[in-house]
């Protein structure tokens, strides 16, 4: 989740502090779960990030699978 959270992330153009705004996720939470400090963030916090990134919890997770193989 970490590559993906991130790549997503950038590609929007937005900063972590952004996306915490947009997704009610605290900014804390977001950096560590994109240096790999959180590596199971709860569904709640995968679902409020998608959502606020456009996009599935299932790309979050299947673009760190794809970076893996």
């Amino acid at each position: 989740m970490a590559i993906a959270l991130q790549k997503i992330r950038r590609k929007r153009g937005w900063t972590q502090g952004e996306l915490s705004k947009r997704s009610k996720v605290p900014q804390p939470m977001i950096c560590e779960i994109e240096n790999g400090v959180t590596k199971n963030p709860g569904i709640l916090t995968m679902h409020r990030l998608a959502k606020a990134l456009r996009c599935t919890v299932d790309d979050l997770i299947e673009e760190d699978d794809n970076a893996t193989n």
